[in-house]
């Protein structure tokens, strides 16, 4: 039997632990956005805005989410 007929440990399954892991943290990111729904007033640099809080955090998380997929990106070998 060669190498390619054998399948692997289960890791090529579309439920890896870091996905459910990540797929959980997305949830709970969800709730909390939908949670807080409050004006707040968020200094930038120098202008003062005011916005519902849930769009602060969608702009973080959405940020959050640019930086982790510039910083782990794959590159080319």
């Amino acid at each position: 039997m060669s190498p390619k007929d054998v399948s692997s440990s289960g890791k090529s399954g579309a439920f890896t632990p870091a996905r459910i892991l990540v797929l959980v943290i997305a949830v709970l990111s969800i709730v909390f956005i939908a949670e807080n729904t409050k004006d707040v007033e968020v200094r930038l640099i120098v202008p003062l805005v005011t916005a519902p809080l849930y769009v602060w955090l969608i702009v973080m998380f959405v940020a959050g989410m640019a930086c982790g997929a510039y910083v782990f990106r794959r590159r080319p070998k």
